[in-house]
């Protein structure tokens, strides 16, 4: 089938755009979600993403060690993958190693970015071989401020290159700007 990736900054209805294109596809979507509810804020988002979803989609919680081969073997049914979001997962995937981020060396940097990107093949390479269609969200985080700290200035040129490395994967790429998407490749 082949894999579309959907950029677009906060609140641009990227998740919205996507969960409609799942549903133009079929009505038998799996959604992964990577959210973790960690505050009242966080739970409430989720809440009002989940309801905004058909019931008979299937939702699995994955938040950093994607056992995904084993998800899609339990979900054969369903014919699309839609998962919300990258930027999520890549920010689960740095707060899970014991590392203090203001004193991090670059070495040690290095090796959290090598960490996320065999994830990110493994992600990949699961997905591209399951014959489904499928979905990655993600936000454009290159449009805004530099991060005025060094855990925000990581993530983002991470983030960033992971954003490029699935753009370049995927055969279709949009980008969600107040709601509207754009085709851009």
């Amino acid at each position: 089938m082949g894999g579309i990736l959907i950029l677009g900054g906060a609140r641009s209805g990227k998740s919205s755009f996507a969960e409609n294109l799942a549903k133009s596809f079929s009505d038998q979507v799996l959604y992964v979600a990577t959210a973790i509810p960690f505050d009242e804020g966080m739970k409430d988002r989720i809440r009002k993403h989940q309801e905004s979803r058909p019931p008979q989609w299937n939702t699995v919680e994955l938040y950093s060690e994607f056992q995904l081969i084993q998800t899609l073997d339990k979900f054969k049914t369903s014919e699309v993958v839609l998962l919300d979001c990258i930027t999520v997962m890549v920010t689960n995937l740095m707060l899970d190693q014991a590392v203090d981020y203001d004193q991090v060396t670059h070495e040690e940097l290095d090796k959290i970015e090598s960490k996320i990107f065999i994830e990110l093949e493994m992600l990949l390479k699961v997905l591209d071989s399951s014959g489904k269609q499928y979905i990655l969200v993600s936000n454009e985080v290159g449009l805004g401020l530099v991060p005025p700290y060094k855990l925000g200035n990581y993530f983002r040129d991470i983030a960033g290159r992971v954003n490029q490395r699935i753009a370049a994967f995927v055969g279709d790429v949009y980008f969600v700007v107040s709601g509207i998407p754009m085709k851009i490749k």
